[in-house]
């Protein structure tokens, strides 16, 4: 299929494919619009649990951007002290980060709520030992139902205790979010065949509306000329005016 047949498909199934395609090439100008304005990757981050609700529902997109962009980022307790406005109806930013460093599991999106040292790590109130013993962040959800203690305090089968929050482990901070949008990215097989869907269902709908105008078209024309040649009209289409 040459690059003319894909812009101007000569059968139905070429115009869906010619559809997707382009579908695809917006969804992919639209990712690097939304990297060049974010500064980092993933832009969008679909909210999987309750953890931060209210301030951030489930299924909510919430758009992500380099930490230290937009006025940088506070933890919970440095907005408090410097006085900065409330993000997400709390005090100090919205981070998303890899717990412990790991890659292949899915980000964090919680509250930062403050700095420790290495020290402070290693102390009775926290009680890290090893390597795990490192100064961080510590962070929280905004769930007092289901987050009533810090992320640091828990146990996760995938990577063990949660550590305090490396810079380097920060994918970035959320600066709003889209409620329900989020459902698209996290059932994404969903999404594609629902969007191809709508998409044939439209060309059908597009084809039969064609077809039928079509049709009325002809029969017009079909009913002029035989008007025509019934001496009815003129060759304009027209009655002949009558004699005064």
């Amino acid at each position: 299929m040459s690059f003319k047949d894909i812009l101007h498909p000569k059968t139905q199934a070429g115009e869906i494919i010619r559809d997707v395609i382009i579908v695809l090439l917006i969804v992919a100008v639209i990712g690097l619009v939304l990297f060049a304005v974010s500064g980092t990757w993933p832009a969008l981050v679909a909210v999987e649990s309750g953890s931060m609700e209210p301030n951030i529902p489930t299924y909510a997109l919430a758009f992500v951007v380099e930490e230290s962009r937009y006025g940088g980022w506070q933890t919970q307790e440095e907005a408090l002290a410097s006085g900065a406005d409330p993000v997400f109806n709390g005090y100090g930013n919205v981070i998303v980060y890899q717990p412990n460093g790991v890659t292949n599991v899915t980000p964090i999106i919680h509250r930062a709520i403050t700095r420790i040292t290495a020290e402070e790590a290693a102390s009775s109130k926290w009680g890290f030992t090893g390597d795990a013993a490192h100064g961080g962040v510590i962070t929280k959800g905004d769930n007092p139902v289901t987050n009533s203690m810090p992320d640091q305090k828990g146990y996760f089968a995938r990577y063990g205790r949660v550590e305090p929050v490396k810079d380097e482990w920060i994918v970035g901070k959320a600066l709003f979010a889209v409620p329900f949008i989020g459902w698209v990215p996290l059932n994404l097989l969903w999404s594609i065949l629902i969007a191809i869907g709508i998409i044939i269902v439209i060309e059908v709908i597009v084809k039969i509306v064609a077809k039928k105008k079509g049709k009325a078209a002809a029969g017009r024309a079909e009913k002029r000329s035989e008007e025509r040649k019934n001496g009815k009209c003129g060759k304009d289409g027209k009655k002949p005016a009558g004699k005064k």
